[in-house]
């Protein structure tokens, strides 16, 4: 396949894909494996999932467990709390779960393709996607799956159990196939979570144990395709600025995060794992754009926000499996624009020119992402949207606005609202922008590496040379640069107001 046939063959399978889940979640009530009796999700909601979970975003307008408070048969329910069926969380949650993320990493080999020296054409979709599956995901998730249980967390189709307390009340023991979900979830960085608190909730994440072994999960399959770009390219040397540009970054969102609050445990965090390893999850899972979270993000300092938002935006630290290494990509293809303009020397990456188009296409992807943020948070506000589901237009509410924004665009899913977002406006905008921002970037980064195919290679070192230090050091410069003059402004407004007020305030 050429560039464009590989992206076309992608995107029509998600799409078949999300209608056979939209399917399951609307008809929910009336299929089997729900014990629960949870009725069928709205329209809106159902259509807003579906492109959650197949854009490997998974923000949650839901809350996993559901609405029941007594069993059987969830005669007692919370209104406007949807909640799915065990068919719904293996046959849809799970199984766009293991689509998105083979999908990711089936676009970045791709891409990479077109840099690698006598390529002739970008691969076949369908071979990727079922060897990704098949060699990649589903051994690794069995495995994983296998730990957790070991380490406590539920696997079961029983149904909900009720049981009493010590004190003699009632409690529902609410259990379900969690471990297969939680292996998926965080391989494939995808981050929607069994329960509506996610790995908050002590049977998703038991114990410390599960909780770093998480972390492991999340970063492992994003870390491992930086050095798949220089063993496909043959030219090994070449993952370091990859490597040391996406962790330089990640390391400069931990100071972020752990200044000057550490190790200060706010209002509402998960106390089960403490101060340090919840403001870690919080960088990990918003660099890796996984987005499961182990504590409130509304337990957490401004700072910390600040870091989660960095990962987001920049989403190359190591950012999603795939989708990472693309961006790097990118990022590495602007700098040495940039630094060749700077020089007086010829714009080239890995023996290639750099011409005219690639920065245009480069350009456009790294602009489709303020775009899709910035718009529907103004959107929001001048709706009415945002008050209506009570959010204000303090710093803080302006944060929880543009965090939900950028989280779906930045295809993460962690967000402030959770349920409270069920509302159209909400799902429809949140779905357009996860849409787009799964896309539209990786559409124009295979065009990229499409137009890089048999490209005539520099003979002469004219370029600039991108596997030393000092071009990672300049490419971290750059990524800062580009982002922070595209969001600076809506940071200020949001997070970084919000710490100087606290400030003020003695917080």
């Amino acid at each position: 396949m050429d560039w464009k046939e590989y992206f076309l063959a992608a995107l029509i399978v998600n799409i078949f894909q999300m209608a056979l889940a939209f399917v399951i979640f609307a008809f929910q009530g009336v299929l089997p494996l729900n014990p629960q009796g949870f009725p069928g999700l709205s329209w809106d909601l159902a259509f807003m999932q579906v492109i959650s979970f197949g854009t490997n975003t998974n923000l949650q307008h839901y809350s996993g467990e559901g609405n029941c408070v007594q069993l059987p048969n969830c005669t007692a329910l919370r209104p406007g709390v949807p909640g799915l069926s065990y068919l719904s969380q293996m046959m849809a949650v799970q199984f766009l779960q293991f689509t998105s993320a083979a999908t990711g990493i089936c676009v970045a080999v791709a891409m990479i393709r077109g840099f690698i020296i006598h390529s002739k054409d970008s691969g076949n979709f369908y071979v990727d996607f079922t060897r990704t599956l098949t060699r990649i995901l589903f051994p690794l998730c069995f495995v994983a799956s296998l730990v957790f249980v070991g380490l406590g967390v539920p696997q079961t189709l029983t149904g909900y159990q009720i049981t009493k307390t010590v004190e003699g009340a009632a409690q529902t023991i609410l259990v379900g196939p969690v471990a297969s979900l939680a292996s998926i979830m965080q391989l494939g960085t995808n981050g929607g979570g069994y329960y509506g608190a996610n790995s908050a909730y002590p049977f998703q994440n038991p114990n410390p144990a599960s909780d770093v072994f998480q972390i492991f999960l999340m970063l492992l399959i994003p870390t491992t395709l930086c050095f798949v770009f220089g063993q496909l390219i043959g030219k090994k040397r070449e993952t370091r600025p990859i490597l040391w540009g996406a962790y330089a970054l990640f390391a400069l969102d931990l100071l972020i995060a752990f200044t000057p609050n550490f190790p200060v445990v706010g209002p509402g965090m998960e106390v089960r794992f403490g101060g340090f390893f919840s403001v870690f999850w919080t960088v990990v899972t918003t660099a890796a754009t996984t987005g499961s979270v182990n504590t409130s993000l509304s337990g957490l300092y401004p700072l910390v926000i600040l870091s989660a938002f960095n990962g987001m935006l920049i989403q190359a630290t190591p950012g999603g499996k795939g989708v990472g290494v693309m961006y790097m990509v990118m990022f590495i293809v602007l700098t040495v624009f940039i630094v060749g303009l700077m020089s007086g020397r010829t714009p080239e990456y890995l023996g290639l020119k750099i011409t005219a188009r690639d920065v245009k296409l480069v350009m456009i992807a790294f602009l489709v992402h303020p775009v899709i943020v910035l718009v529907p948070t103004v959107l929001a506000y001048s709706t009415g949207a945002a008050g209506a589901i009570g959010v204000g237009t303090n710093s803080i509410g302006f944060t929880k606005i543009f965090y939900e924004f950028t989280s779906a665009a930045a295809n993460n899913g962690s967000d402030f609202l959770g349920a409270t977002a069920n509302t159209p406006f909400f799902n429809i905008s949140t779905a357009i922008v996860m849409f787009l921002g799964r896309f539209a970037p990786i559409g124009l980064l295979l065009a990229l590496g499409g137009s890089m195919i048999n490209r005539k290679r520099l003979t002469t070192e004219a370029g600039v040379r991108t596997d030393s230090p000092l071009f990672a050091l300049i490419l971290v410069g750059s990524i800062l640069v580009l982002v922070l003059l595209t969001f600076f402004p809506f940071l200020a407004l949001g997070p970084i107001l919000e710490f100087f007020q606290g400030r003020v305030n003695g917080f």
